[in-house]
């Protein structure tokens, strides 16, 4: 595994530059208010399957890969993904013609996987577990490249945080944001964003029952494992454990975690 840089805060400044750096990739969603009947809550969801692949993560990829250099894009991108990620990096990486390979899990759903062909990229099967293992290693056999993490990447994260600019902007007495957790890229980017400019607003994690680290660790209060993990229909949300590096990042920036 290579040496890894040092875990840092996502600075406003990082998000701000993404944000003008995305610009002309990604569509600045609206946030629409859901009815829920007289006496409900104020309520909004941020409509990110708007986005040309139906998902946030183009946001984090479209960053991670502008920001590489010419060495680094010439070797060809490759990354590790159940649809989402791949996707948004394959999209990035045709958009840069750049050649891109996604070591993909399995038993994503058939229209992840075609769209991410159809995007230019190579698919490599594996199961959950060999991805996730792969995901901590930072490699796998036969795949080379730059590896462009699907979470654990500073500027993955500050262009995921890009949505809580937006979300700022839209709606500025915002009291509360949730969102789901996978690898935390997402929750980090967008607590860091939101932290910074309105360090009232409660940021919280939603994780499935069957998949939920990230409620272990805050419970316990260091990076844990779910060694019970157990695959369901939610396959993009969810893992078998947090990471050091991704706990050094979520914890100052999350309040709590949901579990459902």
């Amino acid at each position: 595994m290579t040496s890894l840089d040092r875990v840092r805060p996502i600075a406003l400044q990082d998000v701000r530059d993404a944000q003008q750096r995305i610009a002309g990739t990604i569509i600045r969603t609206p946030l629409i208010r859901l009815d829920l009947g007289p006496g409900s809550p104020d309520v909004r969801l941020k409509l990110e399957n708007l986005q040309p692949i139906s998902a946030y993560k183009l946001r984090g990829a479209a960053n991670a890969v502008a920001m590489l250099s010419e060495a680094e894009r010439r070797r060809g991108v490759w990354t590790i993904s159940a649809g989402n990620a791949g996707q948004g990096v394959a999209y990035a990486a045709r958009a840069a013609g750049v050649p891109c390979t996604v070591v993909a899990i399995e038993t994503a759903p058939v229209a992840k996987l075609d769209r991410m062909r159809a995007l230019g990229a190579k698919l490599v099967l594996v199961s959950y577990a060999r991805a996730w293992q792969a995901l901590e290693d930072r490699s796998y056999p036969g795949v080379e490249g730059t590896f462009v993490h699907p979470f654990d990447d500073h500027n993955f994260i500050a262009g995921h945080a890009t949505m809580g600019l937006e979300i700022l902007e839209d709606a500025p007495d915002t009291a509360a944001i949730i969102m789901a957790i996978g690898g935390g890229g997402l929750v980090t980017g967008v607590g860091s964003a939101v932290k910074a400019l309105k360090p009232q607003v409660k940021v919280w994690g939603a994780e499935p029952e069957t998949a939920a680290p990230a409620a272990r660790s805050f419970a316990r209060g260091s990076a844990q494992e779910f060694p019970e993990w157990t695959a369901t229909f939610v396959d993009g949300a969810g893992g078998k454990s947090v990471f050091p590096r991704m706990w050094e990042r979520m914890q100052p920036v999350v309040d709590g975690i949901i579990v459902v």
